[in-house]
């Protein structure tokens, strides 16, 4: 199903939209899958999607600046 996010291969399919998105405008973020634990209301385990941006927008780092 492509409009589940809640899965392993929706979580991906989301952390390479966000990097492409943010790398087509020039900044490197970093988006990591983390595995979470079994839900019972999800009847499912989780993947989060984490990533260095802060509210949305990518946080000014070294790596900016080279």
């Amino acid at each position: 199903m492509t409009g589940d996010y809640c899965t392993k291969d929706g979580a991906v399919r989301i952390k390479e939209k966000i990097e492409a998105y943010w790398a087509e405008r020039g900044h490197n973020v970093q988006v990591d899958l983390v595995q979470g634990g079994f839900l019972p209301s999800m009847r499912s385990a989780r993947t989060d999607v984490r990533s260095n941006l802060i509210n949305g927008v990518p946080t000014r780092s070294k790596e900016n600046f080279a």
